[in-house]
């Protein structure tokens, strides 16, 4: 009896040992920790950009626009906007970091698709707090500086700009490179061969964003995404409030306009197909592609802008789909408010004298491959031409 109670003692002070051992070592490892906040994090106003950017805005306002994409008034007037949705309190525990730093590192994200890890050593922030602070940002971001249109008022913007009638909006999708989300399979692997989510926007005459919807699969073609979305829904139950034929010009229907993508609705016009067109045919697809030409503009203008888009955006969806939207209302902020963030040459202009289409500096990746095919069109037709090439056309071969 008295050997099994030894036996249960020594058991005890096994264990017991065993425990003080384990707190020694826990205690030791939370001795030897890393400090609670690095001194160079600490003091991000001596080591961080806030001093480069202070004395670019007093003596540099052309660096201060190409840091952040805006100038000084504009960042001031967006800053005033958003202060109230993304300033925080500061607590016994540390200072908030302050609406200022917060904007800035959020528009630092945006126009150069740096990781949050890199952007640490330029913003002072830690990444895993830039991880909360860039998605917060951008959600104040697409709810504050909203702008909103009347139909009509949008019509009469196509019809004197673009002489197009009834138009409410152009439409069209984009798909925002993504790393692959963890099991997420093929969901979001698109027909270009990249993970994506879809972008799809309706614009205005003056190339800015009407609506947009964001964060569809992007194995889902444009068809597709668009028949998914809240506009689509409003569209179809007549929730949109559009002017009726009374009200639309030559009594015709109020129409939006999509390319060969789209299905052809009653509010929504698409070109005829390429095959057996005749001469009102190819009119009609004229007038539709030089009016969506605002469309691919834009789309074009904010991955020119905003450099995120150009890279595999590698954080949670969720949080894609605010940055895609903030980069949509800033645009049209930007449109709005800045005389710096586009030039006259940035988008498509029409030739006065030949009514010609000129290509803007700024182009979506998939207008630049037009503009491509089409100069392979005019070589093939000119100086590249081959001599038995009109035979070969004339017996069917092409």
């Amino acid at each position: 009896m008295d050997t099994k109670i030894r036996t249960s003692m020594n058991k005890k002070k096994i264990i017991a040992a065993v425990g003080l051992v384990a707190v020694h070592n826990f205690m030791s490892k939370r001795k030897n920790r890393t400090k609670w906040v690095k001194n160079w994090i600490a003091n991000r106003n001596i080591f961080g950009h806030m001093p480069l950017l202070r004395e670019l805005n007093a003596n540099e306002p052309n660096d201060f626009t190409n840091y952040l994409r805006m100038s000084a008034s504009d960042f001031n007037n967006l800053l005033d906007l958003l202060r109230p949705h993304i300033s925080k309190q500061d607590t016994v525990m540390r200072q908030a970091i302050p609406s200022e730093e917060r904007l800035i590192a959020t528009l630092r994200f945006l126009a150069t698709g740096r990781s949050y890890e890199d952007l640490k050593f330029s913003t002072g922030i830690a990444a895993q707090t830039l991880g909360y602070i860039i998605p917060e940002t951008c959600k104040a971001i697409f709810d504050t500086p909203q702008t909103s249109k009347e139909w009509k008022e949008v019509a009469e913007g196509f019809k004197d700009r673009w002489q197009m009638i009834n138009c409410g909006g152009c439409i069209d999708g984009k798909h925002i490179r993504i790393t692959q989300p963890v099991k997420s399979g093929a969901l979001y692997y698109n027909y270009k061969n990249f993970y994506s989510v879809v972008l799809m926007a309706v614009v205005n005459h003056n190339y800015e964003f009407i609506y947009v919807d964001v964060g569809k699969q992007g194995r889902i073609s444009d068809g597709g995404v668009i028949q998914a979305t809240s506009f689509h829904n409003r569209l179809q139950n007549g929730s949109l409030n559009l002017p009726t034929k009374i009200e639309c010009d030559e009594g015709l229907n109020f129409v939006f306009i999509g390319d060969e993508a789209f299905a052809l609705e009653e509010h929504i016009l698409k070109p005829y197909p390429q095959k057996n067109l005749d001469y009102q045919k190819r009119i009609y697809n004229y007038r539709l592609a030089r009016a969506r030409n605002v469309v691919e503009n834009a789309f074009g203008l904010i991955a020119n802008r905003f450099r995120i888009l150009l890279t595999s955006i590698n954080i949670n969806t969720y949080d894609i789909n605010y940055i895609v939207l903030a980069i949509c209302t800033l645009h049209n902020f930007l449109m709005k408010n800045s005389s710096s963030y586009i030039k006259q040459t940035s988008f498509d202009s029409e030739n006065v004298e030949t009514h010609e289409i000129e290509p803007g500096s700024v182009k979506n990746s998939s207008a630049i491959a037009k503009i491509n095919r089409d100069e392979y069109l005019k070589f093939f037709n000119e100086k590249g031409k081959i001599s038995w090439q009109d035979e070969m056309i004339r017996r069917g071969k092409a």
